[in-house]
């Protein structure tokens, strides 16, 4: 199965995944699912989506600072999910263990996605 080349269409498409994926486990599981997950699922996909269009953008602007730009975007990925937790230790959320786990599993799934997107486009910024 291909999947469509619109970048926006395929993010559509993982995140609606994702979604699914998470409602199912929280039906079938629900002890391992956090009971804020919904909100560790909005942060994350908005900050995969946001943090997608900045490097996109600035490789459009920039194409010759092809690495810098992808730290950039991994750093200002990690900034924002450890202040994520952070501000969720600090307000007491119960069983932490739980959430940071459920939160750095959709993590390395929205992670996967950025790979998985990186290697697609590595044949035509090469160009």
């Amino acid at each position: 199965m291909k999947l469509p080349s619109n970048i926006h269409v395929q993010f559509l498409l993982f995140a609606a995944l994702m979604a699914g994926l998470i409602a199912v486990l929280n039906t079938v599981f629900p002890a391992i699912i956090h009971e804020d997950i919904w909100g560790i699922y909005a942060f994350l996909t908005f900050l995969s989506f946001i943090v997608g269009q900045l490097s996109g953008f600035l490789l459009k602007s920039f194409s010759d600072n092809f690495f810098q730009i992808m730290v950039l975007g991994m750093v200002l990925r990690f900034i924002a999910s450890i202040s994520f937790i952070g501000i969720y230790a600090w307000l007491g959320v119960e069983n932490i263990i739980l959430f940071i786990a459920d939160f750095f599993i959709i993590f390395l799934f929205y992670l996967a996605f950025d790979i998985y997107t990186f290697i697609s486009n590595l044949r035509p910024i090469s160009k």
